[in-house]
């Protein structure tokens, strides 16, 4: 278990974490604000916000799950894209896997009725194994 949730971790602060590479020619964005706490028992919590409106949060704590105990952790970011619109993150990455949440994931269409009557149907007469 304790593999699949660090990678999910590790996948979920590269997404939040994402280095952003500013032509030659433009200002370097300053930091504005910066915190960091880390404790002996793991835990953690850190956050920044720079001159350019950027904010990422991100804390995590050990949890017992089973005979593992890595870390869940839960953040949130928001930024403005290069045509001015601002975007948010928050997420949960935890035994459920990354859980992220935004106006921005594109979500799926409706399944058709045909299609579902179709599935529920499927369900409620598997068919028999070795008939």
């Amino acid at each position: 278990m304790a593999p699949k949730v660090q990678a999910l971790l590790i996948l979920a602060t590269i997404c939040c974490g994402a280095v952003y590479s500013a032509p030659a020619d433009k200002e370097p964005v300053p930091i504005i604000s910066q915190e960091s706490d880390i404790q002996p028992d793991g835990s953690f919590k850190w956050s920044y916000e720079s001159g350019d409106g950027t904010k990422q949060e991100q804390s995590g704590q050990p949890k017992q799950i089973e005979k593992e105990t890595p870390v869940v952790m839960q953040g949130a970011a928001s930024w403005t894209d290069n045509e001015g619109s601002g975007h948010q993150l928050t997420y949960t990455a935890d035994e459920n896997g990354y859980q992220p949440q935004s106006p921005d994931i594109p979500v799926a269409p409706e399944i058709p009725p045909a299609i579902a009557r179709a599935l529920e149907y499927n369900a409620a007469h598997p068919e028999q194994d070795g008939e």
